[in-house]
């Protein structure tokens, strides 16, 4: 039996015939998606349709990515995990982190050293990138920008051509939804 060590000692795992990344027996790769030689797929996670994980990426615990999305650590080491979901044609790319209950679907992308996380949702053709966080139950979507240091968080909703920049802080914590 072929293990790898993911980081918590060696489990069962096998290469992935359309890349080399390793994959342990507990996820599920589907064959047509590509899974690049530094890249890791783990825990229970699923990467399906023509999806592609490269560089050092890594996709693991309930997370799925699928359809045309891309998870790629060619510049650092992004990484989908929880349950999080990426899907459509969205991107997670450089050092950026997707992970408790999150989607980020669509054209949009995440990168740099970006975080999304908890409910948050990031569509359309949406970019959040630097050292921005969307967190909470927020929504950033239409062709709006977070980036910089900039926080999204609690019920806010950014859209349309908004950009969120700086060291901003853009919330609603009260549950009230405020769109900016």
């Amino acid at each position: 039996m072929t293990t790898y060590d993911f980081g918590n000692g060696p489990v069962p795992a096998h290469q992935h015939p359309n890349g080399g990344g390793w994959v342990a027996n507990t996820a599920f790769v589907a064959d047509t998606a590509y899974i690049g030689p530094d890249a890791l797929v783990y825990g229970n996670a699923e990467v399906s349709g023509n999806a592609r994980v490269s560089g050092y990426a890594q996709v693991y615990g309930n997370a799925r990515v699928y359809d045309n999305a891309r998870v790629s650590g060619v510049s650092g080491y992004a990484q989908v995990c929880g349950n999080a979901r990426v899907s459509g044609y969205a991107q997670v790319c450089g050092n950026a982190q997707v992970y408790g209950d999150a989607k980020v679907t669509d054209d949009a992308k995440v990168y740099g050293d970006a975080r999304v996380y908890d409910n948050a949702r990031v569509y359309d053709n949406a970019r959040v990138y630097g050292h921005s966080w969307v967190f909470g139950n927020t929504c950033v979507y239409d062709n709006a920008r977070v980036y910089d240091n900039a926080r999204v968080y609690g019920y806010a909703c950014v859209y349309d051509n908004a950009r969120v920049s700086g060291d901003a802080k853009v919330t609603d914590d009260v549950g009230n939804e405020r769109k900016f």
